[in-house]
């Protein structure tokens, strides 16, 4: 049964590709879009228009290749740190990897430094916030993982508040409005370039978690309990961790803070195939990259203006949390 459910994840996230070339100012039909593809590597007559080539080649396909490797790094990032904290209200910002990677690119942005930058700065200072968490929580050596908690919340907010500081800075006829709408998370700009940013972080750090799937269950027991078993189990949190943050840095320097993701749709694949990582890995993979791949098809063609995907993630994600909290509330008083 749960083998069936991640097939039909697969057909799921295959419906929505096809259908997001479908929509748009310049549609391009299923079939025309399964020429277009196979015409790379077969020999196939062209009866279709140049300019259909070149939206699926130049313009959609990039986009939503991107999407889909933000919307399966976000989602498996949420995934590894609620099974790693053990609380189901985790999300990728815990570490503060997102605030840290959103603080870098609106430093390059104040900066004007050229547009390869951004993705740059934001991937380095996404990984020196998580560095910095690590040094806090090696503090706390009877506890670990509330030393973590606790120094996500810390320099998350020391990030956070730099960046407010740029904003209060930055020239409000150009620089401003580029770091704003950044922060809003969008892939309105994403193309190839982007592409080969994030694909190699997010499929070197996919691998590592599916083959230690078996082992990251025995994370979710207590930590006596689970070192019983004869699992090192420092090694396999410190492996998540990194897995999970390169992951997020990695789609905060490509696409900006998108929120949510990572909360929401971990909790639909264990509605879906239950608890058991060797489950809901690879699902929350398949989900999460149909999920955003749906979601900026909607930004990108709802209204006549592109709508930051960062706006409608938080339209469906904060309702989705309160629904979390009442029922984790339910659960304690019963």
């Amino acid at each position: 049964m749960k083998r069936f459910s991640i097939l039909i994840l697969v057909i799921l996230y295959l419906a929505v590709f096809v259908l997001s070339f479908s929509i748009g100012r310049f549609p391009v039909t299923p079939v025309e879009l399964v020429k277009i593809l196979l015409s790379r590597i077969l020999p196939i007559d062209q009866d279709w228009t140049a300019q259909a080539e070149s939206v699926v080649f130049n313009i959609r396909l990039p986009r939503i290749i991107a999407a889909s490797l933000i919307g399966a790094g976000l989602s498996l990032s949420g995934l590894i740190f609620q099974i790693i904290f053990r609380n189901p209200l985790v999300s990728p910002d815990v570490l503060g990897t997102s605030t840290g990677a959103g603080f870098g690119a609106a430093l390059a942005l104040l900066w004007t430094l050229p547009s390869f930058t951004v993705p740059l700065f934001a991937f380095t200072t996404g990984l020196l916030a998580v560095f910095l968490v690590w040094c806090v929580a090696t503090r706390v050596p009877s506890n670990q993982v509330l030393g973590l908690v606790l120094g996500g919340i810390m320099i998350s907010s020391l990030f956070q508040s730099g960046t407010s500081f740029i904003k209060l800075v930055a020239d409000p006829e150009d620089e401003l409005p580029a770091i704003t709408y950044f922060l809003m998370g969008s892939l309105a700009g994403a193309g190839m370039d982007e592409v080969k940013i994030i694909i190699i972080p997010t499929i070197v750090s996919i691998i590592p978690m599916i083959l230690i799937a078996w082992r990251m269950n025995i994370l979710s027991l207590p930590e006596e309990e689970a070192m019983s078993l004869g699992v090192n189990t420092k090694l396999i949190r410190g492996i998540a961790i990194a897995s999970a943050t390169l992951m997020t840095a990695s789609s905060v320097a490509v696409a900006g803070v998108i929120g949510w993701v990572g909360l929401v749709i971990p909790h639909i694949t264990r509605m879906l195939v239950g608890q058991d990582a060797r489950e809901t890995i690879p699902s929350s993979i398949i989900l999460g990259a149909a999920f955003l791949t749906a979601v900026d098809t909607i930004s990108r063609s709802a209204a006549y203006s592109e709508i930051p995907i960062g706006i409608l993630t938080s339209f469906i994600g904060a309702p989705f949390f309160l629904y979390l909290i009442i029922k984790e509330g339910k659960k304690s008083a019963a």
